[in-house]
């Protein structure tokens, strides 16, 4: 047998912009995303026996069986792995500890997905390479190619363009995930409805990352969802309030929510607001950009 061990990042939008609305349905997207430092861990064994089996944790034990399936998009994608590439995979026993949020717009299970993906890719010597791995990824979820790739990206059409950009300083992060969730498929179509008054600026905010301006950075972030989501939970914005309160150059929501991070100036003053924020009635983690 053989297990492979991979530490998989969750991923913040620094900014979303939507362009249009596709033929098939899906929205024509820009974005500027980034992984972070808040992990789930991925563990595989191959060749475990005839059949597959997977595990899903939190981080203190506690198993979460609606994860626990063939539903589970990791599967899905050791599935399509081995679809694609035809290769034997003499038994499969998948494990996950989860720690990033779900319904969150962190991406936890496209990240879980891209890490399978990688994992296989690499334990199999690269049978698919750059291009082919980010097709099958993008035929398992529209946020996985990026997860796949990692890092600072402008991510465009519905996820499946992807280019690596090279980030500056390590930019240091606080997430706020609030107990509900959004439905992002009411949330696009909501906000087909209500045309953003504000855009991104997508370029401005990537000079400001290079050159370590956190306070011009954060004045960047834009997402055109937050607002219709604000519609629906008010309380969006006083994640925004409490986060600036504690000094965060800017904040937003991430992807399609419920989760809003601040961008903070140093390590230091992240942590703090960390621990002034803990006590609130939403989990908060600190994070820097990977």
């Amino acid at each position: 047998m053989n297990t492979i061990r991979a530490l998989v990042p969750a991923k913040l939008n620094l900014t979303l912009d939507i362009l249009s609305v596709r033929p098939d349905g899906y929205h024509d997207l820009d974005m500027l995303m980034q992984t972070v430092s808040l992990y789930d861990e991925i563990e595989l064994t191959l060749g475990a026996g005839r059949d597959w089996t997977l595990r899903c944790d939190t981080a203190e034990g506690e198993a979460l069986p609606l994860l626990s399936n063939e539903h589970n998009l990791a599967w899905k994608a050791a599935e399509a792995f081995f679809r694609r590439t035809g290769l034997p995979d003499g038994g499969l026993a998948l494990r996950i500890v989860k720690r990033i949020p779900a319904q969150a717009g962190l991406g936890g299970g496209s990240a879980d997905c891209a890490a399978v993906l990688r994992a296989l890719n690499s334990h199999f010597g690269c049978p698919l390479d750059r291009q082919a791995l980010l097709a099958l990824a993008a035929e398992c979820g529209s946020d996985v190619p990026f997860c796949v790739t990692g890092g600072l990206a402008r991510v465009r059409g519905r996820g499946e363009i992807v280019e690596p950009l090279s980030a500056g300083p390590v930019q240091h992060y606080v997430i706020c995930k609030p107990g509900f969730g959004i439905s992002t498929p009411l949330l696009y179509r909501l906000s087909d409805r209500y045309p953003p008054e504000r855009r991104p600026d997508a370029e401005a905010l990537l000079d400001r990352l290079k050159t370590g301006d956190s306070p011009a950075a954060g004045r960047l972030l834009c997402n055109v969802l937050e607002p219709v989501a604000a519609l629906l939970h008010p309380s969006i914005l006083d994640l925004k309030a409490d986060l600036l309160s504690q000094g965060a150059c800017g904040a937003q929501m991430t992807g399609s929510g419920s989760a809003v991070f601040g961008l903070f100036p140093g390590e230091a003053e992240a942590k703090a607001a960390c621990e002034a924020l803990n006590n609130r009635d939403y989990a908060v983690f600190y994070a820097h950009s990977v």
